[in-house]
């Protein structure tokens, strides 16, 4: 019998949102306390890495400190500690559940037996569901007792689903990251923001800020829809509403043809029922619509397959095939046992997203219901063997035939978008053949759809999936080689502690003269243009919050923050790149004991977060007075400039070499700025002077906060002589409303 451990405890559970000390994405960081197994590592517990295995086999693919695959079974053999254990269980539970998870980290601290744990988690409630199970996983584990695996993932794909982005939102923002544009999940559905302030746009599944109120109501009638396409010429099915079941019958006898009987407003085929002639089948199709919609619809019967079409910015960018579903009998079994065998027993077919068709419910479908009926069939019946019986007509779109459609097709259907006005549209079309064109064969379009799914085209039951997500990303942000930053606005960040609400402040001033509407978030307040949209915040959690929300706002042309040390380690940066990152100094260590942080030296992990984020053709502003600080010039991705107050110390060799390298510094000599390029200087505003003039004469503190800003607005793209003149005229008492 294993001798019982004690649980490892979990002290703290930080979500991390925004870029942080650990990695540019949000992560879940966990403090635990190992307890008595800080004295047992892996290799000390007998039958304990054989016991893990079988609960969790892909933990022997999983790399780790050799940076191979296996290399994690390695260390577990080798001996290592359970903190990193956990780290690792969370990932495959994870994996497991539909959420590939490769980052984590378990670092020791200054306390015995205490560890901090983080894992990529791109929900909180889906980290903390995942940390849960793992953690009651590791301990079954140690203490040799039985665990549900299957269980355990179950729960944390619930969490995933019950939190999660559908797949056609999922797909645009997945197109849009690849884009490296940034987004904000504005509610707990699938509004989505794609980009920041000014420069955003808005998605809701598969409909944009450009899909118009007026095209999608239009879409909604589909009696409007057919007239308005009729008159440009578009190739529609003719049609009546009616509102009764003799109505349907007259309407019907009137087009002396087959007929579909429709709801007017309804989705997804629901309430559809097709080529009817006889009467009563008529009259019950009209029941049917009913329930499914507002108003019923008889129009003419088109021969041909269902085609859904996707239509995005006017060019159609995929197209799927619906087929019919059929039963063989086998004079045993009844139509319902038929279904489950020969239909539903397909494994493409399911209930959830993972699965491109669906399952049929025969007993409470009544379209199908109907069309047995038609054939003389009840759900119960035995149909004789090797008799075929269709089950339904009007089935999955999910056979992909993008490759395959008319250019007359491609021309009606995009025609037809446009005409009701969509900006991205599902076009349905019944054709005997999508290669050739509509009036040769008879075909037409039957509807067109605001707001389509994508799941068809993502995941086609048959063929290659097409790239929707990519199609409606382009069309929101046209790709254009002058514009390396689609979606985004030109971000400042300022990190440390000494006057750094100054220095945002002065540099939104310097940035809102030069023609931008800026957005700032300082302890002073936030502020959008010159109006405080709200007052200062304190709480790390609260800031974080009302920073970020000023991405949101679309008049917002250029935004500015200010980010002490402890939002970093409390929360992450409130936004995921930036054009500027300022760093002023390695101070605040004492406030930071929470985090483990008692000497400045340790600023470094913290404040290098502000410089990874600076994007490859952005600057990082260091404080060269600090030879700490400039030691993170090295993990700029970007351009460095330095500034310094002349004779405060600091690391004179590493500007000197930096000019030597043409690098820009902005440095204060006797009071004045001088801006250097190289070898060449330029004169810049007198400090002295200005501090002087608003009655703060001999404050070097506020002295060394302007240089900042004045390096800050000039890596920034602000000409010198503006920065002149705007210090000038920045108000140097506290923020105002």
């Amino acid at each position: 019998m294993t001798a019982q451990k004690n649980d490892i405890q979990l002290q703290r559970i930080t979500y991390l949102r925004g870029p942080n000390i650990w990695t540019y994405r949000s992560v879940l960081e966990v403090w635990l306390d190992l307890g008595e197994l800080e004295e047992h590592p892996s290799d000390k517990l007998p039958g304990f890495t054989d016991r893990l295995l079988a609960l969790l086999p892909a933990l022997a693919e999983h790399h780790c400190g050799v940076g191979e695959r296996g290399g994690f079974l390695q260390r577990l053999r080798e001996g290592t500690w359970a903190g990193h254990v956990l780290e690792h269980c969370v990932i495959e539970l994870l994996n497991l559940a539909g959420m590939p998870t490769g980052f984590g980290q378990t670092r020791s601290t200054s306390q015995h037996g205490v560890y901090r744990m983080v894992f990529r988690s791109r929900n909180e409630q889906v980290g903390r569901t995942a940390l849960a199970q793992g953690h009651a996983l590791l301990m079954a584990a140690i203490n040799d007792k039985p665990f549900d695996v299957t269980a355990a993932v179950a729960q944390v794909r619930d969490a995933i689903d019950d939190c999660y982005l559908g797949p056609s939102t999922a797909c645009i923002v997945a197109a849009a990251t690849d884009r490296r544009i940034p987004h904000i999940r504005l509610n707990d559905g699938n509004l989505v923001q794609l980009g920041y302030g000014a420069r955003q746009r808005r998605i809701w599944t598969a409909e944009t800020d450009l899909t118009g109120a007026i095209a999608e109501t239009i879409a909604c009638d589909k009696d409007l829809t057919k007239t308005l396409l009729m008159a440009c010429g578009v190739p529609v099915p003719e049609g009546e509403i009616v509102d009764s079941p003799d109505a349907a019958w007259r309407a019907a006898q009137d087009f002396d043809a087959p007929v579909v009987v429709k709801p007017t407003d309804g989705n997804h085929g629901r309430g559809v029922t097709l080529d009817l002639t006889v009467e009563a089948d008529i009259r019950a199709a009209y029941e049917v619509a009913a329930r499914h919609g507002s108003e019923v619809m008889v129009e003419r019967f088109i021969p041909g397959q269902e085609h859904r079409l996707l239509v995005v910015g006017g060019k159609v960018v995929a197209a799927a095939r619906g087929e019919t579903a059929w039963i063989t009998g086998d004079g045993q079994h009844h139509i319902a046992d038929l279904v489950d065998q020969q239909i539903n027993s397909d494994p493409r077919r399911g209930t959830t997203e993972d699965h491109p068709l669906n399952r049929l419910n025969i007993r409470e479908d009544g379209v199908i219901l109907l069309d047995l009926q038609r054939q003389g069939y009840t759900p119960d019946s035995v149909p004789p063997a090797g008799k075929r019986v269709l089950v339904q007509r009007n089935g999955n779109v999910a056979i992909d035939c993008t490759d395959d459609v008319h250019p007359e097709v491609e021309h009606y259907v995009s025609l037809a978008a446009q005409t009701v006005g969509l900006d991205i549209a599902g076009i349905d079309v019944v054709a005997e053949d999508i290669g050739k064109p509509l009036h040769d064969q008879g075909g037409a379009v039957v509807e067109v759809n605001a707001g389509p799914g994508l799941l068809s085209h993502l995941k086609p039951a048959v063929g290659k999936p097409r790239p929707v997500g990519q199609a409606i990303v382009e069309q929101l942000f046209p790709s254009d080689e002058h514009d390396p930053h689609p979606g985004r606005i030109p971000i400042v960040g300022v990190a440390g502690t000494r006057n750094t609400q100054v220095v945002a402040r002065a540099i939104a001033w310097l940035v809102h003269l030069s023609g931008k509407h800026t957005a700032l978030a300082c302890r002073d307040g936030l502020f959008v243009g010159q109006r405080r949209t709200e007052p200062a915040v304190a709480r790390s959690t609260a800031y974080w919050e009302a920073s970020h929300r000023l991405l949101m706002n679309r008049d917002a042309q250029a935004a500015v923050f200010e980010n002490g040390p402890g939002l970093i380690l409390d929360e992450g940066l409130p936004y995921d790149r930036c054009q500027v990152g300022v760093v002023t100094d390695f101070d605040g260590a004492a406030d930071l004991k929470r985090h483990d942080i008692s000497e400045s030296d340790q600023m470094y992990k913290v404040l290098r977060t502000q410089v990874d984020v600076v994007l490859d053709d952005g600057v990082a502003v260091l404080n060269a007075n600090d030879p700490r600080i400039t030691e993170l010039a090295e993990l700029c991705d970007g351009e460095v400039l330095y500034y310094a107050v002349e004779g405060a110390g600091g690391d004179a060799q590493a500007l000197r070499d930096h000019g030597l390298e043409g690098g820009r510094a902005a440095v204060l000599r006797d009071g004045k700025v001088v801006l250097m390029t190289g070898a060449s200087e330029q004169a810049g505003p007198d400090l002295h002077g200005i501090l002087q003039r608003h009655g703060h004469g001999g404050d070097a503190g506020l002295a060394e906060a302007l240089l900042a800003a004045v390096a800050g607005a000039w890596a920034f793209g602000i000409s010198p002589e503006l920065i002149a003149a705007g210090v000038e005229t920045f108000d140097l008492g506290p923020a105002r409303a």
